[in-house]
């Protein structure tokens, strides 16, 4: 068993704690809600770098054997620095552009992230590496972060917005949307309603876990004892916020499918880190 420490701006990494606890129930997590600096997308490179490698380094010092860099803006900006300074396994998000080029029957794919995202370096180099018969139209998601924050993803006010957004990519004739924010898969529903069920929405939760179980199986930290008793099939999970804990765990039990009764679960409020 081991402790792995998921970080995200808020509440958008709970889709990649979900699909964690969901394939790897047994290890201990730390979920780790910077809510109190929410949302990232609208911060500078420099202060999204420095702040996400704070709290990337207080989560090593917490004894995680692995972290999650569950949000698609702090991998952009600050990925290359963590991996240099902390010396453990560290996975990060990516929009799904790659699948999302494989999967479209039209070539004509809709990019729904955070403006940071789609202005990073990082992004833009995957995107030069994909074939040129696929057409991206790169959306910013402005204000949508902040109303799923607010536990609004399905009210009134979160569709009129989503459908501004969703609009250029729609007129485009996109038949595949990228969701290039972790807290977007909160929208599917609303999506589905605005847009029907025929859009394929691509999400990396799966695959980013995948890559989380290939560094925890390189590292032998993956080994289950077949002695251990029935409870340790579920290991611990610890909500840290930078803001408000109990409105995370509240978030965490309306937002993610996991049954969070078969974990031991734990609230902190997170304090200064430098």
């Amino acid at each position: 068993m081991s402790l792995i420490g998921v970080f995200d701006s808020g509440v958008g990494g709970l889709s990649i704690l979900d699909e964690a606890l969901r394939q790897l129930p047994q290890h201990d997590y730390i979920y780790l809600a910077d809510s109190a600096n929410a949302p990232y997308g609208e911060k500078s490179p420099d202060w999204i770098a420095q702040r996400s490698l704070s709290l990337c380094k207080h989560l090593a010092q917490a004894g995680c054997d692995a972290i999650v860099v569950a949000c698609n803006t702090a991998t952009a900006e600050a990925i290359k620095d963590i991996r240099a300074a902390i010396p453990i396994a560290i996975v990060g998000v990516e929009p799904g552009i790659k699948p999302a080029a494989m999967q479209s029957a039209n070539g004509i794919v809709g990019v729904l992230a955070t403006e940071a995202t789609l202005n990073s370096d990082k992004f833009n180099s995957l995107l030069s590496t994909l074939p040129n018969h696929c057409q991206f139209i790169k959306q910013a998601g402005a204000g949508l972060v902040p109303l799923i924050e607010a536990g609004k993803a399905n009210d009134g006010e979160t569709l009129e917005l989503l459908a501004k957004h969703l609009e250029p990519i729609q007129v485009a004739g996109s038949d595949t949307i990228v969701l290039g924010c972790t807290h977007y898969p909160f929208l599917r529903k609303a999506i589905r309603k605005l847009l029907g069920d025929k859009i394929t929405l691509i999400d990396t939760s799966e695959a980013v876990v995948k890559q989380l179980k290939r560094q925890l199986e390189a590292l032998a930290l993956n080994q289950t004892d077949s002695a251990n008793s029935v409870s340790s099939q579920y290991g611990a999970v610890h909500f840290f916020s930078s803001k408000d804990e109990q409105a995370l765990l509240k978030m965490a039990q309306d937002l993610m499918h996991t049954d969070l009764k078969n974990h031991r679960v734990s609230t902190a409020l997170l304090g200064n880190v430098s």
